[in-house]
């Protein structure tokens, strides 16, 4: 059997130099944030799978255009619109703001259209209460940008409580199994979809 093959990356999964990007996006933009220490976290867990590159994502680091510039179907082009074409897969780490998420996400979310297409995401809220709310909210505007989300996705209930003496997020062995599982889950989206979009481009 031949392995079909292309010049910027090998799009069968059993090939030893298929390699699949995953974007890990930090979400809050407020002043002392769990999600940066949640984002690493997801990164460790993540880089023990093989065949996985990292792209880490803040959006507080992050300036889009003014939103009067934006119109249906996305916008300009942004600092990190090549960064989220590039990717295969998304972890967004948000918390829960009022029963939802965060401007923030929003923002990145509409100022991109195409990026998104027919690519897997995953979900890690936290909160109070778990972030379940906003994982729910996520999910549906995600479907309508062509993201599949995975059915695991992690909610973890005030994390603050999780810091060391010296401040480090030490999440508990738990909690880093449940992250493991959704994690493998969306590697294995990412990679079928990738494989998809190479040999059937996605109908405009």
């Amino acid at each position: 059997m031949t392995r079909h093959t292309e010049a910027h990356g090998v799009h069968d999964p059993t090939h030893p130099l298929r390699r699949t990007r995953i974007a890990v996006l930090s979400c809050s933009v407020r002043d002392e944030r769990m999600s940066p220490a949640l984002a690493e976290w997801v990164r460790f867990v993540l880089s023990a799978q093989p065949g996985i590159e990292i792209d880490a994502l803040d959006l507080a680091e992050i300036s889009l255009p003014d939103d009067a510039l934006l119109t249906p179907g996305g916008g300009l082009t942004t600092e990190v619109s090549e960064r989220l074409g590039a990717a295969e897969g998304f972890v967004f780490v948000t918390p829960e703001y009022n029963h939802s998420y965060p401007a923030a996400l929003k923002r990145v979310l509409d100022w991109h259209y195409a990026q998104w297409h027919l690519k897997a995401a995953s979900i890690v809220a936290y909160g109070v209460n778990g972030g379940f709310a906003a994982i729910e909210h996520l999910r549906g505007v995600l479907a309508e940008l062509g993201l599949v989300t995975t059915r695991r996705c992690l909610g973890y209930p005030a994390p603050w409580a999780a810091l060391d003496e010296n401040e480090r997020f030490a999440p508990s062995p738990g909690k880093t199994r449940a992250l493991e599982r959704t994690l493998a889950e969306l590697s294995w989206w990412a990679t079928l979809l990738s494989d998809a979009r190479a040999n059937r481009p996605f109908p405009r």
